[in-house]
Formats: C-alpha cells, sequence, structure tokens
C-alpha cells in the first residue's frame, strides 16, 4: 500500500510538471507573438514618423546654436583678453586707450558673423515645407553652423592673445601697433574664411535627397 501511494503521487507530480512546462511554452510562445506584434507596431510608428523631418530638424537647428555660440564664445574670449591689457596699459598710457581698442573691435565682429550665419540657416529651415526638408538641407546647415562658429572662435582666441600682448608692448613702443594690427587683421580673417564657407554650403543645399534612418 505504501508503494503503490507513493508511485501514484511520483506520478501524479510528474504528470503536473509536464502540464505546467506545456503551459509556459504556450505562454512563452504567445508571449513571443506579442512582442512581435508590439516590435511590429513601433517599427511602423517609426517608419511613419521617420519623414526625415524630424532629425533634420534637429541638425538644422544644431548648426544655428553651433553658429551662434560658438562665434560668440571667441567674440567674448577675444573682447575680455584685450580688455584686460587695455586696462592694465591704460593706467600709465591713458593717452593710447581709444587707439588700443582696435583688438576689442574686431573681437565684437565675431559675434556678428555668428548672428548673420544663425538667421540665415533659420531663414531655410522656416522657408521649406517640412516634407520638403531633406536629410542634406540639415546636415548642411549644421556644417554651415560648424564652419563659422569653430572657425570664429579660433579667430577670437588668436585675437585675444594677440590683442593683450599688442597693447601692452604698444604703450612701451608705439611702432609695434602696427604690426599688432596686421597681426589682428590675419586673425580676422579666419572668421571670414568660415564665413564665407558657411554661406555658400547654405546657398547650395536645395537638391532633393532623402534617405531613412532606422
Amino acid at each position: 500500500i505504501v508503494f503503490f501511494f507513493f508511485s501514484s503521487r511520483r506520478r501524479h507530480t510528474r504528470q503536473r510538471s509536464v502540464s505546467w512546462a506545456r503551459r509556459c511554452v504556450q505562454e512563452t510562445g504567445y508571449q513571443r507573438r506579442v512582442h512581435g506584434d508590439i516590435r511590429k507596431d513601433m517599427f511602423l510608428e517609426l517608419a511613419a514618423l521617420d519623414d526625415s523631418t524630424n532629425t533634420n530638424y534637429f541638425f538644422g537647428y544644431l548648426g544655428i546654436a553651433c553658429a551662434l555660440v560658438f562665434a560668440n564664445l571667441g567674440s567674448a574670449y577675444g573682447s575680455a583678453k584685450s580688455g584686460v591689457g587695455i586696462t592694465s596699459m591704460g593706467v600709465l598710457r591713458p593717452d593710447l586707450i581709444i587707439k588700443s581698442v582696435v583688438p576689442v573691435v574686431m573681437a565684437g565682429i565675431l559675434g556678428i558673423y555668428g548672428l548673420i550665419i544663425s538667421v540665415i540657416i533659420n531663414q531655410k529651415i522656416n522657408g521649406v515645407d517640412a516634407k520638403t526638408y531633406y536629410p542634406k538641407n540639415g546636415f548642411s546647415h549644421l556644417a554651415s553652423g560648424l564652419c563659422n562658429g569653430l572657425s570664429s572662435l579660433a579667430a577670437g582666441l588668436s585675437i585675444g592673445i594677440v590683442g593683450d600682448a599688442g597693447v601692452r608692448a604698444n604703450a612701451q613702443q608705439e611702432q609695434v601697433f602696427v604690426g599688432m594690427l596686421l597681426t589682428l587683421i590675419f586673425a580676422e580673417a579666419l572668421g571670414l574664411y568660415g564665413l564665407i564657407v558657411a554661406i555658400i554650403i547654405t546657398q547650395q543645399c536645395t537638391q532633393q535627397y532623402s534617405c531613412i534612418f532606422l
């Protein structure tokens, strides 16, 4: 009787285990089907949303931010660095203060470069329909902003360092002013090169080009 009791109990337990395993397999298959349907729906939604507008607008407005922010960083550094030299020099030679403001003016122009490119890119973005703003437009606007912004940043660093040392040396030897001015002009040209290339890039992003981001 004891042997029969334990054997029947073992057989009943085995049957429960088999039924539980089958149920798990069925539930797993159901979950796979559900998860597969969910992934399919998500893919279809992403494909519907991916009409090359959301990502393209991101790159376009990022180009605006890069153009303005980096240009202002260069302008701020150049103005601050040159201003420190002017104030230090003005204590001993106050008559040369107005003459030494040239580096500050040239550094301030760099911010105008960033403003110009930002306005141009913004007009290009708002001037087209969402369905016609292709990836090439977004990438071109980003490249345009980076060209102008980073070039202006490099020019601002150069103007700040040269202006600080130049106005201090000008207080001791006025013949240094001509060499300082020429150096500042060529440093300013770096920002101008970036501005020219940025304008060219923004004018060329009119060709239709589309792609799908997966």
